[in-house]
């Protein structure tokens, strides 16, 4: 009895784990459905290539900072304790703790002293006042830091546009389903018109078989497009930050195609190109830093002394000093003159950068403009091959069905049917990928999609 009331007692406790664990599971494999604006939210907030280059921008933003503590005061405090019978040392700290008597002036005294502490207290403070190698070094920091939000700025671009992309290419791994799905539903239809005139003696085994055969290869595009579903679900996960598969609604990308003049002149302002250009005068602020490197530094210092021979901090002796300096590099091996060829050819190889990226930006707008017209034309002549298509296997079915038409007639309709389906889900997706492109290269894409600046600027 006690074995079977432990046994009961087991089995409780294993229903009740499954009752608290299947709500979780179940909570855990729902998919996440989002919108083409959710997502591109979402994965401005949370994408990790974003979320790093938020990291790296708050580091040259700390540049800035450092190169600007450089041109400030420094304050420095310093407790140092020292023991010593160094005749010159005793002297000199008798004399700092202000305990310097008649009797110190004895030979004896003054030759062979008697070892003395002294605690020193030391606040010192330095000032540049003219430091021009530190003055560039601060503009250099804030340009670098302009260069790099730029970069920035464009880099959640490319990350928008990826998102689009990848977003339509899950809507374009369902349509092919939905295509994929039709084509099983035609070929179970054939295989069930081939039994039933084999059944009536109209029909060839040969036609079973075909037909099955038919079936099979339609059932094998719809099992690696339900794949390729999967893994776009997954890609546009990974791209957002999550580590589940992510979903899309029938939401349609709608984005208008403007004249070639629109997007030529708005590509002359892109985020990369100002970027470029902040890095171009970084590379001419280095020239001058290099060449202030001939001109001397000025600037004050001093300090404010306590000396006591038994108390830290104590001040039985006080004293201070304040000068002024006039600092002259007059030699250093020949290494501003590097460093000015370096600055120069540094500025050389950005500026030619610079053309190229320029003369880069307006072929790639002029190209991705005609990849739209083109995909705009191939659109529009797959939707009349469908049509066709369409109009054709329905002639084909009809005659095979009255035995007007081979078999042979009807697969190659059909296969043609299912090709020129498919060809007008490939189409769309090109289209509209290509105006997204087009959008992405001119830099427009941001405006195009009607994002705010809160939006935007999310996690800037």
């Amino acid at each position: 009895m006690q074995e079977k009331a432990v046994i009961v007692m087991i089995v409780r406790y294993l229903l009740l784990i499954v009752v608290l664990v299947t709500p979780i599971t179940e909570s855990r494999s729902e998919e996440l459905q989002l919108s083409l604006d959710d997502t591109i939210r979402t994965a401005l907030e949370n994408n990790h290539n974003l979320l790093a280059g938020k990291s790296g921008l708050n580091a040259e933003k700390s540049k800035v900072g450092i190169e600007k503590s450089f041109l400030l005061p420094k304050l420095s405090l310093e407790e140092r304790f020292s023991r010593t019978n160094n005749p010159t040392n005793v002297f000199s700290i008798k004399l700092n703790q202000e305990r310097f008597a008649q009797t110190d002036f004895n030979i004896d005294n003054l030759n062979n002293p008697d070892a003395v502490s002294d605690f020193q207290t030391n606040v010192t403070f330095e000032q540049p006042v003219i430091q021009l190698k530190r003055f560039f070094g601060l503009k250099i920091a804030n340009r670098d830091y302009l260069a790099s939000e730029y970069g920035f700025q464009r880099n959640k671009e490319e990350i928008v546009y990826e998102v689009i992309d990848t977003y339509l290419l899950v809507q374009t791994a369902k349509e092919f389903i939905d295509v994929n799905k039709k084509s099983v539903s035609d070929a179970r239809e054939h295989l069930r018109i081939a039994e039933e005139r084999f059944k009536q003696g109209l029909g060839l085994m040969s036609d079973k078989l075909r037909t099955s055969t038919a079936l099979t290869g339609a059932e094998q595009k719809l099992v690696t497009s339900e794949k390729d579903l999967k893994i776009a679900k997954r890609a546009l996960g990974l791209l957002i930050g999550e580590d589940q598969p992510v979903d899309t609604t029938e939401e349609s990308l709608n984005l208008k195609l403007r004249d070639i003049e629109y997007y030529v002149e708005r590509s002359t302002s892109r985020n990369d190109l100002k970027s470029m250009k902040n890095s171009l005068g970084s590379a001419h602020d280095a020239i001058r830093m290099a060449d202030s490197a001939y001109i001397p530094d000025v600037g004050l210092m001093g300090s404010y002394q306590l000396n006591d021979e038994n108390t830290p901090f104590g001040d039985e002796g006080t004293s201070w000093f304040i000068s002024a300096y006039l600092r002259w590099n007059i030699f250093d091996g020949w290494k501003r003159e590097y460093e000015r060829a370096e600055a120069r050819h540094n500025a050389s190889r950005l500026e030619h950068e610079m053309n190229y990226l320029k003369d880069s930006i307006n072929f790639n707008v002029h190209s991705r403009y005609l990849e739209v017209e083109e995909a705009a034309k191939n659109l529009e002549l797959a939707r009349k091959a469908l049509k066709t298509a369409s109009e054709g296997a329905r002639l084909v079915n009809l005659r095979y069905e009255n035995s007007l038409s081979p078999l042979v007639d009807l697969l190659d309709a059909q296969l043609n049917l299912d090709n020129a389906r498919a060809e007008v889900v490939a189409r769309e997706n090109e289209y509209k990928t290509a105006v997204a492109r087009l959008n992405l290269e001119s830099g427009t894409l941001f405006e195009e999609l009607n994002l705010q600046e809160d939006v935007v600027d999310k996690i800037k």
